[in-house]
């Protein structure tokens, strides 16, 4: 976004409308982590630090589109998740950066399920026995 004043101008590039909307996916319940994309694999997950990963920006002078590629904390009811995830998205950006947001598409790419506590203090005393 550009935006032409008598002081001269105003630039909102595209990554920090991204940062802003993964920023607001992470913080939206039940989403578990950005997703770097299927083709990255599992292994390339991210969440916190980097959230600008699994989030795709096109940015216009006035209007934004924005793409995110999540994974969803299981027992969740993905469909309600998405909706949420779009709602916080377009509005954390619409607010911060005054642009227009025509979209925001979720994709869900994965499911993440957390094992009980109880689960992981046996597992990890098992380990450290062997």
């Amino acid at each position: 976004m550009t935006e032409e004043r008598e002081n001269g101008k105003i630039k909102i590039e595209s990554d920090v409308v991204g940062m802003i909307a993964g920023l607001a996916a992470v913080d939206t319940d039940g989403v578990a982590s950005m997703s770097g994309g299927i083709t990255e694999g599992l292994a390339k997950r991210v969440s916190g630090k980097n959230v600008a990963k699994g989030v795709k920006v096109e940015v216009g002078e006035t209007e934004t589109a924005i793409d995110l590629r999540v994974i969803v904390k299981y027992g969740y009811k993905i469909h309600e998740v998405a909706r949420n995830l779009q709602f916080n998205v377009k509005e954390a950006v619409e607010s911060m950066t005054g642009l227009n947001v025509v979209e925001v598409n979720v994709h869900v790419e994965g499911v993440e399920i957390q094992k009980p506590e109880e689960e992981e203090k046996t597992e990890e005393t098992t380990l450290r026995l062997k």
